[in-house]
């Protein structure tokens, strides 16, 4: 059985894959890991070493306390459907650059935050 805080790094790491619209095969390449690995960092049945997580913070572009955010409430919760991440999964699958972007502003002017995009400085 995995740790519940790897199984939240696990699920911050893909959360944050998704928003920047990068496959596991994206990511394995810039660590030279096979997908495989991103697969089991994901799903919380291999831990990330903190070298490893350092290195995928700077890949992502967050800072590395980003996939701690969130743990200590649920702490000792069971694992719930998290909406944050079906509305990154549902963004991810529009293929209209167009649509998305007026989404992404959307978003930002509602949440009252800026959302990094990748190729945007």
């Amino acid at each position: 059985m995995s740790h519940p805080v790897d199984l939240h790094v696990g699920r911050k790491l893909k959360q944050l894959r998704t928003l920047r619209k990068l496959s596991q095969t994206d990511v394995a390449r810039k660590l030279n890991l096979s997908f495989q690995q991103i697969q089991k960092y994901e799903i919380g049945s291999n831990r990330i070493a903190a070298s490893r997580l350092f290195e995928l913070a700077q890949i992502l572009e967050v800072e590395t306390s980003f996939f701690f955010e969130g743990l200590a409430e649920n702490e000792n919760a069971a694992p719930k459907n998290d909406a944050g991440l079906q509305i990154v999964n549902a963004l991810a699958q529009i293929e209209d650059e167009a649509v998305k972007s007026r989404i992404m502003t959307f978003i930002e002017d509602v949440s009252g935050m800026t959302v990094a995009r990748r190729g945007s400085a």
